[in-house]
């Protein structure tokens, strides 16, 4: 393989063959032992991508995986996401003299599986699959036992006797484990007040220094993708902490502090309605007195004259 190449993976079968371990027992799902699995720097580094969902916990392994622009050591215990087709780079350190103490599992989930069950769908809303890998889920030894208990749950499913229930029973247990990890993301919000009140004025100031800028009306609005790749974070982490302290999104934050900044031209300025919205970045000014109006309850010609 040569390095810098991304390969693709389309089976839960061609997972296993290509990390050594036994062919799968369910073609479909498999929990893996993270120590089962052969490493090696023979092809160093290697890019993936999957045509399956993999869960995974790990801990104490002596590789890194990229994500995105995002490096992360797994010295810790730490549950990570991934959807299909999102691109995973492995990379096991040289170091002959290094101890690997490879612990934890994953868990693998072709969308086939999913196949005409409401779980095919809502598995899409879950905004951690988006996340990057310095963005994974730091479980309580509590937490990643409830986690085990599932897997282990799911695994025990697919390896009795397959009869009429197997899949309903895998599918609960399955969303189970989704709503627990959703709960457990929330707590983390919350429990890493240092680093997410940290992100949560960086926005701020970002958002001031953007709509102070002189040369917003060239620039244009801000983005979400723009103020995440920003702040090192993606779009969906972004969005699920922001909704956890504060209950509004990224694009809800953007437009309040376009509407701050907007009144504030209304009320100092003699600036027509078009000049202010195109010097808070819209192309047409009928955008922008949509927006204020929907966010205010009034327009902005009103709003202006309520000062007069």
């Amino acid at each position: 393989m040569a390095e810098g190449k991304t390969y693709r993976i389309k089976t839960i079968t061609e997972f296993h063959r290509l990390r050594g371990l036994p062919q799968p027992e369910h073609p479909l799902i498999s929990v893996i032992d993270y120590a089962a699995i052969k490493h090696s720097t023979d092809n160093n580094p290697i890019n993936w991508f999957f045509d399956f969902y993999s869960i995974s916990v790990k801990r104490g392994a002596n590789t890194r995986l990229k994500y995105g622009q995002q490096l992360c050591d797994f010295d810790e215990g730490v549950m990570f996401f991934m959807a299909p087709s999102q691109v995973l780079r492995v990379e096991v350190p040289h170091d002959d003299n290094a101890t690997t103490r490879n612990e934890g599992w994953i868990l693998l989930v072709h969308p086939d599986f999913l196949w005409n069950t409401p779980l095919a769908k809502k598995i899409k809303k879950y905004e951690y699959f988006d996340y990057a890998v310095h963005e994974g889920l730091f479980l309580s030894d509590k937490e990643e036992a409830t986690i085990k208990t599932i897997v282990q749950n799911i695994r025990q499913e697919y390896q009795a006797n397959i009869d009429k229930f197997s899949q309903e029973l895998i599918i609960a247990q399955l969303e189970l484990l989704l709503t627990y990890s959703e709960r457990f993301y929330q707590r983390q919000f919350l429990t890493r007040k240092v680093a997410s009140h940290t992100i949560l004025t960086r926005l701020e100031e970002m958002l001031d220094a953007y709509f102070n800028d002189a040369a917003l009306a060239s620039k244009g609005l801000p983005s979400v993708q723009l103020i995440a790749a920003e702040l090192n974070v993606s779009p969906g982490y972004l969005s699920g902490l922001l909704k956890t302290l504060t209950g509004q999104s990224t694009q809800q934050h953007i437009h309040d502090k376009l509407i701050e900044k907007a009144k504030e031209k209304l009320s100092t300025t003699d600036l027509s309605v078009s000049e202010i919205a195109y010097e808070l970045g819209f192309e047409h000014p009928q955008s922008f007195s949509k927006l204020f109006k929907a966010k205010t309850n009034t327009s902005p010609l009103d709003f202006r004259q309520s000062f007069n």
